[in-house]
């Protein structure tokens, strides 16, 4: 019986509805990833209130909020922080870095080079950062939420394999409807500024909410059968003719996390098959790669794994 994660759920979603319009479907997956404890690479074009979002989650939840704008000259100890000499005690003290926080915005993080970004990756894995040998633990509900811009390549530094593979989900974010963007005008005619969410009344959940959810999230079951139809999905992405090499063992702890964490959501403590096939493309299309030809043939890693899921057996 889940005590915590439907009321939650319900709460979040009230509150975001008073900054954000639209977008259901990727606020679904945002909180997979936070339920999850994954972290989330979000793609779109500039101006879908992508920043906005994560924002405001982060005021709901009662988390610590940083923003990173990654640029080309952005240091690593920009990001986890550096020891610094204090002439007045003649010791070293530690400058904490924005990493040190509960929800990390990471903006446009293809804009900084390779070992910049190399800086993220021991602590979206361990909770933890390194810095001159000494090892510093993050909060517990250290959650990254990384941005894409998907028009503007000139100038980035595409994201290794390695790093991708972090990200429990990559969340894609498209136009708002016609009657979605007219709400957004309607809005702001009204007085509505992004700019200035203090003035919206937003309720923040109790300090330890996320936990419980987390709990009941690990708690939720899968059944065997569930299971191998789960592992045939992502089995199946590396024999597609399509693909040039498929997901990775990683992947289907993925998708098994991930598909728990929508069910707890669904008001459920147990996943369906449904769950896994609604939460599949997040989950997988960062961790497929498609073969050159497939790609000048108009071939999508969302198409790919729709046709995949089109093709594995539903167990009863």
């Amino acid at each position: 019986m889940l005590q915590h994660v439907p009321s939650t759920v319900e709460h979040i979603l009230t509150e975001l509805r008073k900054v954000i319009v639209g977008q259901d479907e990727v606020i679904e997956q945002v909180l997979v990833a936070l339920l999850a404890e994954g972290h989330a690479l979000v793609e779109g074009v500039p101006g879908t209130a992508k920043t906005l979002l994560v924002k405001t989650l982060a005021r709901i939840v009662g988390a610590d909020f940083s923003r990173i704008q990654f640029t080309p000259d952005l240091m690593p100890s920009d990001i986890t922080g550096t020891n610094v000499f204090n002439v007045a005690t003649s010791n070293f003290s530690l400058r904490r870095g924005p990493v040190f926080t509960d929800i990390l915005l990471a903006d446009e993080i293809n804009r900084t080079p390779p070992k910049t970004q190399a800086a993220l990756l021991e602590a979206m894995e361990e909770r933890q950062v390194t810095i001159d040998g000494e090892l510093h633990p993050l909060s517990p509900l250290f959650t990254v939420f990384a941005t894409e811009n998907p028009i503007e390549y000139e100038g980035t530094y595409p994201l290794p394999e390695a790093q991708l593979d972090r990200f429990l989900l990559k969340i894609l974010i498209g136009y708002p409807s016609a009657d979605e963007e007219a709400r957004i005008v309607a809005n702001w005619d009204e007085g509505f500024n992004a700019r200035r969410l203090q003035g919206v009344d937003i309720r923040p959940l109790a300090a330890d909410a996320v936990a419980h959810c987390r709990a009941e999230v690990q708690s939720t079951r899968m059944e065997p059968g569930v299971q191998q139809f789960l592992v045939d999905i992502v089995r199946r992405t590396r024999e597609h003719p399509s693909v040039a090499y498929g997901a990775s063992p990683r992947a289907s702890v993925a998708l098994l996390l991930c598909s728990k964490a929508l069910a707890a959501m669904r008001g459920r403590a147990f996943t369906t098959p449904d769950d896994v096939r609604d939460i599949a493309r997040p989950a997988l299309r960062h961790r497929v790669s498609l073969r050159a030809e497939a790609e000048l043939d108009g071939a999508t890693t969302d198409s790919v794994i729709t046709d995949i899921l089109s093709t594995v057996q539903v167990p009863r």
